[in-house]
């Protein structure tokens, strides 16, 4: 969750983010997410994933 997380707050156009828990641990992980930065090596290959594989549910 982290990573997924670290990476929507990381978009420029994205205000806020939609987060999911259903306990306080999962919670706790939730919003530490705002703390880690993913470096840019890291953006471009989730990005190059994405570019690959747009669209995982056809």
């Amino acid at each position: 969750t982290a990573l997924s997380l670290a990476f929507i707050n990381q978009q420029r156009f994205v205000a806020s983010n939609i987060i999911g828990a259903t306990n306080l641990e999962q919670l706790a992980e939730n919003i530490a997410s705002i703390n880690v930065r993913l470096s840019e090596e890291t953006l471009a290959q989730i990005n190059a994933v994405h570019a690959e594989i747009s669209n995982p549910c056809p």
